[in-house]
């Protein structure tokens, strides 16, 4: 298994980003999201647990639905505890929960960062008790792909080379192959879009840094980038990727997530050849209504 991402790195920069000042907008817009994605289904849940949610905001959002009787934080350090908060403290790889213990499970904006993501989607679905619900929300293919573009054109400008400075991120079509694989029934997976806009880059590099939101790239350079480069990746981003008003944009690409641990009480497919009427008859029928 190749190891993209330094976990020690991204705790770093999750911690750091809870003692700043916070830029928590997208944490919180999925924490809504994915609040009201819970509210509209028929049913309570015993033992809800947020995954690795860095704020709580999740759990939070969560609680309010009125949808589950107890909640618990997994967390990679006890430090992202609030006041008076316990948590359970275990690596972002780890779900630490005994098989069929819980009746849901939501992770909001971790999943993108592990280096074994196949390995943790059958730890959850392990972790679900049948019938149980699995809730994420994952940044995908599209995100800041303003950013990535404009540093890797300014580098490669100035220096004859460029090193990645942006993460890469998953397609919606590769997270719902994992679910799959992963033995999650009813598979559902889309996509959101998200646009901010700033006055310029460094504004949303200060954002990604508060966010936690830093390169946690294992074959990341070392060396930051020269302040040569970081206004010429600002000029470019303003020439490509400006509104008329002078304010550049950044997209949020967020994959949607929802998967059901297996219980004989779901939908199943019918089987090959089981239709008591051809499809030429349906369509007909349709067409008559």
């Amino acid at each position: 298994m190749e190891t993209l991402f330094d976990h020690a790195l991204i705790d770093m920069h999750r911690l750091r980003a809870l003692k700043g000042e916070p830029a928590d907008f997208l944490l919180d817009v999925v924490a809504r999201e994915l609040a009201e994605r819970l509210s509209v289904i028929d049913r309570r849940f015993e033992r809800a647990v947020e995954l690795h949610g860095h704020t709580g905001a999740a759990a939070r959002a969560i609680a309010e639905t009125g949808k589950v009787d107890a909640l618990e934080r997994i967390e990679s350090d006890e430090r992202f505890a609030a006041p008076g908060q316990g948590l359970t403290v275990s690596p972002l790889e780890t779900v630490p929960l005994a098989p069929q213990s819980a009746n849901l499970i939501v992770s909001p904006l971790a999943l993108h960062l592990t280096n074994d993501t196949p390995g943790v989607f059958v730890q959850i679905r392990r972790a679900l008790k049948p019938d149980g619900l699995f809730l994420a929300a994952i940044p995908g293919s599209g995100t800041l792909q303003e950013l990535r573009e404009v540093l890797l054109a300014a580098e490669s400008e100035m220096t004859g080379g460029a090193s990645p400075r942006v993460m890469p991120f998953p397609d919606v079509r590769d997270i719902g192959a994992l679910l799959q694989r992963g033995g999650f029934a009813l598979p559902v997976t889309d996509k959101e879009s998200y646009t901010v806009r700033y006055d310029s880059i460094f504004p949303l590099m200060k954002d990604l840094r508060a966010m936690g939101m830093a390169n946690p790239l294992v074959g990341r350079s070392r060396r930051p980038l020269a302040r040569g480069v970081l206004l010429r990746a600002a000029e470019l981003y303003a020439e490509r990727f400006s509104d008329p008003d002078g304010r550049i944009r950044a997209t949020f690409s967020i994959i949607y997530v929802s998967g059901w641990a297996p219980h004989e009480s779901q939908q199943k497919p019918l089987k090959p050849g089981s239709a008591t009427m051809r499809l030429a008859d349906a369509l007909k029928q349709g067409s008559e209504k």
